[in-house]
Formats: C-alpha cells, sequence, structure tokens
C-alpha cells in the first residue's frame, strides 16, 4: 500500500481550506467523514470513531479501511483518558507499524486555559484545567509523542464573527461582560497543520496555542460593526441608517465606566493569549490575521 503523507480523520469546515492547500501543494492525502460525502470537491472514505473498541488488541480492527499515511490528523474531539490511545495504538496495529512510526496531530481548544491566571497574559506553557475532558486526551497523546494545535475561535468561509455578535450579546449586561477574543482563520490553520508536517522535530510532544496573534476586545468589532447589518441598505446607497444596538450598548457602557477609547488596555480586558510562539517557531506570519 503507497503512503499518503497526510490522513485526515473527520473532514469538516477546516478540510474545506486544508484540501485545497493539500491539492495545490501536490502533497498526497485521503479524508474520512461519517457519510462519504465530498469536501471542497475531493471523495471521502466514509468512517466514523469507536472509541469503545479495544483496538489495540485486535489485528482487524475499526482503522482496517484507512489508508497508510505518514501524518494523521485528528480533527474531532478527543476525550478524557484512552481514546487517544485507541486511535495511536488501533492505527499502529492494523498497519504494523512502530508506535512513534506514524506522526499523530489532533486539533484542540484554547478553553483549557480559561481558568484564573496569575497574570493578563496565558501562554502555551501556562496554568491549564488538566481535569477538562479534552486536555485529558491531548495530554495522552503528547506521551505517545502527537502534537496538539490548541486553536482559538475559528473564522473564514461560512464562519463570519460579524454573524455572532446577535447570538452572543442579547442583552445591554451580556455586552458589558464581554473582553477578549482570540481568533484564527482556517487558511491559516491549515498552513499550520503543514508546517508541523514539515518540521516534526519542533512540533512533535509538543502542545501549541494558535491564534492569528490579536487579542480582539469584543467592544471594539461591536462597535466597528455597527453598519453590519445595514449592507441591504448601504448597496442601495441609503444614507440615514442606523447602528446595530449592541453599538450603542458599547458607547453606553464607556460613559459609564469611564472608557475614552477602545480599545481598552490588556489589563482591562483580562485573558490575552500569547499567540506569536507558533509563528516565530515555524518561520510564518498569519495570513488572516485581523477579523
Amino acid at each position: 500500500m503507497q503512503e499518503l503523507d497526510i490522513l485526515i480523520l473527520g473532514a469538516g469546515w477546516s478540510s474545506t481550506f486544508l484540501i485545497p492547500l493539500l491539492q495545490e501543494r501536490h502533497i498526497s492525502f485521503a479524508a474520512t467523514t461519517r457519510d462519504g460525502r465530498k469536501v471542497a470537491g475531493a471523495s471521502t472514505i466514509e468512517w466514523s470513531f469507536d472509541p469503545s473498541e479495544d483496538s489495540a488488541s485486535n489485528e482487524k480492527n475499526q482503522f482496517s479501511s484507512l489508508p497508510l499515511a505518514k501524518h494523521i490528523l485528528i480533527t474531532f474531539p478527543l476525550t478524557g483518558q484512552g481514546q487517544s490511545c485507541t486511535v495511536v495504538k488501533g492505527y499502529d496495529k492494523v498497519h504494523g507499524k512502530k508506535l512513534g512510526g506514524v506522526r499523530f496531530i489532533q486539533f484542540g481548544s484554547t478553553g483549557i486555559w480559561q481558568i484564573p491566571q496569575k497574570t493578563s497574559w496565558v501562554s502555551r506553557r501556562s496554568p491549564y484545567d488538566t481535569t477538562n475532558s479534552r486536555a485529558i486526551a491531548e495530554d495522552e497523546l503528547l506521551k505517545l509523542g502527537g502534537c496538539v494545535l490548541n486553536l482559538a475561535g475559528l473564522w473564514g468561509g461560512e464562519r463570519d464573527p460579524k454573524k455572532w455578535v446577535d447570538r452572543v450579546a442579547k442583552t445591554k449586561q451580556d455586552v458589558k461582560s464581554k473582553k477578549s477574543l482570540h481568533m484564527v482563520h482556517g487558511l491559516d490553520v491549515a498552513r499550520a497543520v503543514l508546517a508541523v508536517t514539515g518540521d516534526w522535530d519542533a512540533a512533535k510532544g509538543q502542545r501549541w496555542m494558535l491564534t492569528d496573534g490579536f487579542v480582539y476586545d469584543w467592544w471594539s468589532l461591536m462597535a466597528g460593526w455597527a453598519d453590519a447589518k445595514n449592507a441591504q441598505e448601504l448597496d442601495e446607497g441609503k444614507v440615514d441608517r442606523q447602528p446595530l444596538e449592541q453599538a450603542e450598548w458599547v458607547f453606553e457602557l464607556m460613559q459609564e465606566e469611564k472608557v475614552w477609547a477602545l480599545p481598552r488596555s490588556m489589563e482591562v480586558l483580562g485573558r490575552c493569549y500569547f499567540g506569536r510562539e507558533f509563528w516565530d517557531v515555524f518561520g510564518l506570519v498569519p495570513l488572516k490575521a485581523r477579523i
């Protein structure tokens, strides 16, 4: 069986950016989905993960239908003890590779750092919630020599942050509680995956925090998107438009809390992710920074 460069387990939203990049760079790949649908125009293998299977003990297991690949990207959440071992050892068992011969990359979440911190700045080395079910699975994968990319808020394509405002800030009190926001574009996630595969010695056994390098102030975004709902009126050349309700609340709160201008300071925003280290280590610059 020919060895592929990358096997994507769970080709979802992120793969709409990763697959075209793989194709453009002529990198061999395969991908799975639950229903075998096409993603970004590419066919996928119908497959789903069964965490209850004792894959490591069976010569023929749930990974038998998957092709041999040098890198395995796991895009769906692994949780708790044992699931990372099931993937790594199960895949290794069926393909006859020594443990560590295949390079495993897991998408994680920056949510594991949402615990009280000593400073406003949080890095990949900062304390994290070790009881978090995703963090437990990530730690297990790291001990097996894998790499974890903890992704900040994802945007790009159908994911438009401007459309989230009504959902996350229904009231003035909701707006008041909003502080920092960290994001990364799907294209930069794809570029990060290929950077990891290209320099595995730097990546292996490491947990990386992946952001676009910005710390966003929710108030700044809401104020900046004051005209976001008026696209049709803008196209029609209408001048007399009303701002987003959340933008009005932001300016009321600025007066109440004596905020002279936006964005607010890092100290006020609270949790601020140090999002530069990944890009420094792998010698890249985000293409889609600043939402």
